[in-house]
This record gives C-alpha cells, structure tokens and sequence, in this order.
C-alpha cells in the first residue's frame, strides 16, 4: 500500500450480484434492534434457494461511552430471532467483559515491565 492518506489502493468496489439482500431493521425503541436480512436475486425477487439472516444490535452503556454489540442470531422466523435476542446479548456482553479483562491484565503486565532507575 501506498500513502495515500490512509485509504488501500485496490479497492474493489464491484456488487457481488449473487449475494444479494434486501434487510428490514425492527426495534421495540428500548434495547432490541434485530436486522432482518432476506436473500433476493439481482431484479430483486425473494430468492428461496438462500436462508434468511438474523442480526441482533444493541448497545451496552458505560462511562467511557455506549458499546455497540451484535450477533448473528440462528433463527429461521422474526419471532424466533426475537426470543434468541437476550440470550445472545448476554453471551456478547460476556464476551465484551472478558475482552476487557485481558485488556486491562495486559496493560498492568506492560506497566510492570517498566524498569526505573534506582530500582532493584
């Protein structure tokens, strides 16, 4: 790559025509946003040879700021992906903690590595 203010220079910008979905977005306006995103063929018909795709969002506040969480949800029906929705997060949410953790162990071994003068 060269300089060119950060950006790659072979982007390839080409659509993949056979990977194609149309997404609805719902939301209960609390916590929950699950995207649905439903295959279509390339004049946009509903194509019935691709399984339909679940996501769940969310957002975790904390001081520092909010955490954005997602998680492909293993439903075949909106129902179904909204009844796997809290379980996901928590299992995301476990994850985001323990992220932390190593983070935060990391960091106090490379504070603990640091040799000052004068110290034995």
């Amino acid at each position: 790559m060269g300089d060119n203010g950060g950006a790659p220079n072979n982007l390839d910008f080409q659509v993949d025509k056979t990977n194609l979905y149309r997404e609805i977005s719902l939301t209960d306006l609390k916590i929950a946003n699950i995207r649905q995103l439903i295959p279509v063929t390339i004049d946009g018909e509903d194509d019935p040879g691709r399984e339909t795709i679940f996501i769940g969002n969310t957002q975790l506040g904390t001081p520092q700021g909010p955490i954005p969480m997602q998680a492909k949800l293993d439903a075949t029906t909106l129902e179904e992906a909204m009844d796997l929705f809290p379980k996901a997060m928590e299992l995301e949410t476990q994850k985001v903690i323990e992220n932390f953790k190593r983070m935060e162990a990391q960091q106090k071994k490379e504070k603990s590595n640091i040799i000052m003068p004068g110290m034995n």
